[in-house]
């Protein structure tokens, strides 16, 4: 019987190890932190053998094939000795695509993915299609192909998770944009990076489609360098293209195959120019497995975004505090910052990620009254802010920064929580600093 090692516990790990199980594999999962409690009721459930808080060599080194999750470094010591033995390693994404039939729109980036992966699932729920949400965002997909049954995924990809697939094909591959992230992951080389992410192409095929930002530079230079089998479909708001989408007179206008949709931009419930950008990309991926142009409407109309990005939480004494947690990186902040109309004070910080802030001065310098640096290590922020903010201050907690921003907005000011960094160094995830933030600034 063919042996499977699980790493990683959590949602994808567990999810990997039941669908290994229900399809006859010798199967044993093991985890180096402590294992969630609702994962280890599934491993008990289906009988599956488990370890936490270690990794045992040899249960693990005697692997057929290593389901490796998301989140362990390719140069942790129990990944360095697999490779070492030569075993094959891959991701819950590629072990569940083995497995299952629906037709699957993917989705990477480095922003805008979680937003326009809910928002292609949304059109497809208001269609009657029977869809599954899976990868980076909802439940597992590998838990999902074991105990579930559908006709479409969409499916969001994480660079970690397209890191290692091989033979996992989508029948539609978005690719939202390309900025620097996670490159303490990639060598730092930005190169090993972009690769990763087009890994989201391989094995297209001539009747696939690859929905794209053609204003994005890093994608396009890309592009010029490789050969897609795929139907091609661009997304641009600088440019007209025949294919894919475009604006003209303040209209969208979306062509697949000949089939049309076009729709007034005052119309689209989200705002902005990056949600303009994820929704020209739903509506491709839309029109590409033909949901009707009355639900495309509607859905685009009534969508209501994604928690912890650009969410709106309250007013309080007319100053307006939002909630973008998930901006976890330099271009996600950018955007938020852009579509700023007032003044901010900005809440930022926490694990930098290798971050160059330069983009992000000259928004800083016209908007942003106050910085607060929100992590265990501030000094990068305040050596590129200094000159740029008048007043710039640390917090340890959600609750010191809310307060803190509290005490220096004045009616008509904004209070944006949009990191630029990951949340490790003071919170479990962005979720969590989202949580913690919501939950501070309705105690002010």
């Amino acid at each position: 019987m063919k042996r499977i090692v699980v790493l990683g516990g959590g949602e994808s790990g567990a999810g990997a190890a039941v669908l290994a199980k229900t399809k006859g594999f010798d199967v044993f999962l093991s985890d180096c932190g402590i294992i969630p409690q609702k994962s280890v009721e599934k491993l008990r459930k289906y009988k599956i053998s488990y370890e936490e808080k270690h990794h045992s060599e040899d249960l693990i080194l005697n692997a057929d094939e290593v389901i490796k999750s998301p989140g362990i470094r390719e140069d942790a010591p129990v990944v360095k000795a697999l490779k070492a033995k030569g075993i094959h390693i891959i991701s819950e994404i590629e072990f569940a695509g083995r497995y299952d039939t629906a037709k699957k729109i993917c989705i990477t980036g480095s922003n805008g993915k979680t937003t326009t992966t809910s928002l292609i699932y949304y059109m497809l729920k208001k269609e009657g299609l029977n869809v599954g949400l899976a990868g980076n965002i909802g439940k597992s997909y590998a838990y999902q192909v074991a105990t579930e049954h559908f006709d479409y995924y969409v499916i969001e990809l994480s660079s970690f998770e397209l890191d290692g697939i091989y033979d996992f094909r989508a029948d539609i591959a978005v690719i939202m944009n390309i900025t620097p992230d996670h490159l303490d992951r990639y060598e730092f080389k930005m190169e090993n990076y972009v690769n990763s992410k087009f890994r989201i192409t391989r094995n297209l095929q001539s009747d696939d489609y690859f929905v794209f930002c053609s204003d994005d530079p890093v994608t396009s230079e890309k592009l010029r360098k490789i050969v897609l089998k795929a139907k091609m479909l661009p997304f641009t708001q600088k440019e007209t293209v025949e294919r894919g989408a475009c604006i003209k007179d303040n209209n969208m206008y979306v062509n697949v195959d000949g089939n049309e949709f076009s729709m007034y931009l005052k119309d689209l419930a989200l705002e902005g120019k990056h949600n303009l950008y994820n929704s020209m990309a739903a509506a491709i991926a839309a029109k590409a497995v033909n949901i009707t142009n009355e639900n495309i409407r509607k859905s685009l109309m009534t969508f209501e975004g994604v928690e912890h990005r650009m969410e709106k939480i309250l007013k309080i004494k007319d100053v307006l505090y939002i909630n973008d947690s998930k901006a976890t990186n330099v271009n996600s902040s950018w955007y938020a910052l852009d579509s700023m109309k007032t003044q901010v004070i900005w809440i930022a910080g926490g694990k930098d990620k290798g971050n160059d802030y330069e983009p992000l001065y000259e928004l800083v310098r016209q908007k942003v009254k106050v910085l607060i640096c929100l992590g265990l290590h501030n000094e990068k922020l305040h050596e590129c802010f200094g000159d740029k903010v008048s007043v710039i201050k640390d917090a340890l907690t959600a609750k010191q920064a809310a307060d803190l921003a509290y005490s220096y907005a004045v009616p008509g000011d904004t209070v944006l929580l949009s990191p630029a960094c990951a949340s490790f160094d003071l919170f479990k995830n962005y979720e969590d600093r989202g949580e913690q933030f919501k939950d501070a600034v309705r105690k002010l």
